[in-house]
């Protein structure tokens, strides 16, 4: 099982509409940015679980925990010309973009800011810190269970 560090705007989609659903998956789409795909494409796996991080917003931070419960697939929002992520050099036979299900797990108590995991001594080499504007980030082991006790 690997870890992840997922962000959101919670204006458009956050940890509380992930609970609404219940176990009912939501497709983690729009991803657009090619090492974030890469991630998603070739790193992640059912089972795997994320932090569900809001950013763009008054508490920024990690909101809630989800799971991966589909194997990446192709993003069929890029096919559809009238979807807001359609890419006109996607091709069906070569996909472009891809996506996975998250299922919700948790929501925390309280955001854990930013700044709070930034203080941190033992996260400092976390991607969040040194890459912050990445929207799909590995998280390690040793990264998930400090965050998971603070």
């Amino acid at each position: 099982m690997a870890y992840w560090l997922l962000k959101t705007e919670p204006d458009e989609f956050g940890i509380d509409d992930l609970k609404a659903l219940g176990q009912t998956p939501e497709p983690w789409n729009g991803i657009r940015n090619y090492q974030a795909r890469n991630l998603i494409r070739d790193e992640m796996a059912v089972g795997d679980l994320a932090f569900i991080y809001h950013s763009s917003c008054k508490q920024v931070g990690i909101a809630g925990i989800g799971k991966v419960v589909t194997a990446p697939y192709p993003d069929p929002d890029q096919f559809d010309p009238q979807n807001k992520y359609h890419d006109a050099k996607a091709n069906p036979d070569n996909p472009r973009w891809y996506r996975v299900d998250i299922a919700f797990v948790e929501k925390l108590n309280q955001v854990i800011p930013l700044k709070d995991i930034k203080a941190h001594p033992e996260l400092s080499d976390m991607v969040l810190v040194k890459q912050g504007r990445l929207s799909v980030q590995p998280v390690t082991e040793a990264q998930w269970q400090i965050i998971n006790q603070m």
